[in-house]
């Protein structure tokens, strides 16, 4: 018996599901499997675009919630931590309270060995009236005294008590009359004209009053007619309030011509704009303080052209502002950024930080910032003089530009746009230090828009051009005059009388030069 070959019996190790393609030919198991593999081909294809389409969503999602929360940072940001006005800040508590010291557990007012104040008595010759009170009886024995000043006697000297009070106020009506007088030689009758300062049924007192509670007290026009009727019994009507607030504007053009003129010798001014309304058109409402005198114009743009206009093609004084862009555009030469703005941006992004970078920056700043006006206080206070201010100074203004380059590539957008408006201007920052003059923040122009924000709020703005001229105007005059220690009230009637006499209205310049 040879040796044979016994084959095993082969054994199917297909699955259930591929039982029956045991049996394919090899052409028919190549097409079944190419379809099976275009099939998930086409499954992979479509999860791939599920894929890409959920991710495109989660970026969405992303730059909403960015969006969102940078809106978050926006409506929570205020006067304290941004550029922001004090005005927009409404009922909303402002973050600097949050910042501030514990409360104090001493009671409200006058502390103790806090010296008193009171009203001082007028002189004897201001006083219009005297009541003399006399004692019924007296007080020692019980017995009735005398109640006639002839038949007392007194001892010492009285003790008096002054109220000061308001007489019955009525109008003081003057009558002009033009008489005819006949002449004696033709017998004919010549009417006298009218006085030259005599205009209109107003005089100027009364015309620099309305002014005066239009511009310093801001009274409405209905507020304003109601006054004049009830507390002076002075019957004026809405348009003719309005009509010789305008008269008064007229007066007093001369001045504020002068004060425009003014402005481009000035060695230092303070600019700043707050957004008006003319007849429900966009305005801006322009203010520069100089050292004795503030001047107001309404312009349709906030542009540098304003500036153009009013300091010349190129302005030889330093020029305090904030960081608006405009500035940058016009000073081509000294300048002086305001540090109120730059510290205020430092707090937003202190209070809002998302990164620790923003935080170390933040705090860095706002080291360096105190350091810096620790300085300038003891300057203030004469501890130390102007070379010294200037020569201690120089290691913090290598600080600052030394932040400001380290953060110039930062991935956090408020802190990269700070730095490089640092880095940039740095040089625009520490002007004060070494002119005198000039202030380290930009207070005094928004202290002066202060008062037409105010009443903004109240007059919403103008109705035609002739009301910007006069709000412009009489905004200049009343705080001018407020900065040179004068009484709005009574200049205003002094340049209106002037002015119906045809002469020149009192200089606002006098003061200054």
């Amino acid at each position: 018996m040879g040796w044979g070959l016994h084959r095993r019996p082969v054994t199917c190790r297909c699955s259930a599901s591929d039982a029956s393609s045991c049996g394919e030919a090899p052409p028919q198991k190549y097409d079944r499997l190419q379809r099976e593999n275009e099939q998930l081909r086409r499954r992979l294809a479509d999860q791939d675009k599920q894929i890409t389409e959920q991710q495109q969503q989660v970026e969405e999602l992303k730059e909403q919630v960015v969006d969102l929360q940078r809106q978050l940072s926006a409506f929570q940001k205020d006067s304290s931590n941004s550029s922001k006005p004090p005005s927009s800040d409404g009922l909303r508590k402002p973050t600097a309270a949050r910042r501030c010291r514990p409360k104090s557990k001493r009671k409200p007012g006058g502390q103790l060995g806090h010296p008193g104040h009171w009203r001082a008595q007028v002189p004897p010759e201001q006083v219009q009236q005297v009541v003399p009170v006399l004692p019924l009886c007296c007080k020692h024995c019980g017995q009735g005294l005398p109640q006639r000043l002839e038949e007392i006697q007194t001892a010492g000297q009285p003790y008096c008590h002054q109220v000061t009070e308001l007489p019955p106020i009525q109008p003081y009506v003057i009558e002009y009359q033009c008489l005819d007088v006949a002449c004696p030689y033709c017998g004919e009758a010549t009417q006298a004209p009218l006085p030259a300062q005599v205009q209109g049924q107003f005089g100027p007192q009364l015309m620099a009053l309305i002014a005066h509670l239009t511009v310093v007290c801001r009274m409405p026009r209905r507020v304003l007619e109601s006054f004049l009727e009830e507390a002076l019994n002075i019957s004026v009507s809405l348009g003719s309030t309005q009509n010789l607030w305008l008269r008064v504007s007229a007066a007093v053009a001369q001045p504020c011509q002068e004060l425009e003129e003014q402005l481009k010798q000035e060695p230092v001014l303070n600019s700043d704009e707050t957004g008006w309304r003319s007849d429900g058109e966009r305005r801006y409402l322009w203010a520069l303080v100089a050292r004795m005198f503030v001047f107001y114009t309404v312009a349709r743009t906030r542009s540098a052209e304003v500036l153009m206009h009013l300091l010349g093609a190129v302005f030889a004084g330093i020029l305090c502002s904030d960081r608006y862009s405009a500035y940058f555009k016009y000073q081509k030469g000294r300048a002086q950024l305001c540090w109120a703005h730059l510290k205020r941006d430092i707090l937003g992004i202190q209070d809002f930080a998302k990164t620790t970078e923003a935080e170390r920056f933040a705090r860095d700043a706002l080291a360096l910032y105190a350091r810096l006006f620790r300085l300038w206080h003891k300057f203030q206070g004469q501890l130390i003089t102007r070379d010294q201010l200037v020569q201690r100074s120089i290691r913090l203004q290598k600080g600052w530009f030394a932040l400001a380059e380290r953060h110039l590539d930062s991935e956090d957008r408020a802190v990269c746009n700070l730095a490089t408006a640092l880095f940039q201007h740095g040089d625009r920052l520490f002007t004060f230090l070494q002119y005198p003059g000039v202030e380290p923040t930009n207070n005094a122009a928004e202290r002066a828009l202060r008062i037409a924000v105010q009443w903004r709020k109240t007059s919403f703005g103008n109705r035609s051009a002739l009301g910007e001229i006069a709000t412009a105007r009489l905004l200049t005059v009343s705080q001018t005059c407020r900065m040179q220690g004068r009484s709005a009230l009574t200049y205003l009637g002094s340049a209106v009388a002037c002015h119906r006499r045809g002469a020149p209205a009192p200089s606002l310049l006098t003061t200054s030069r």
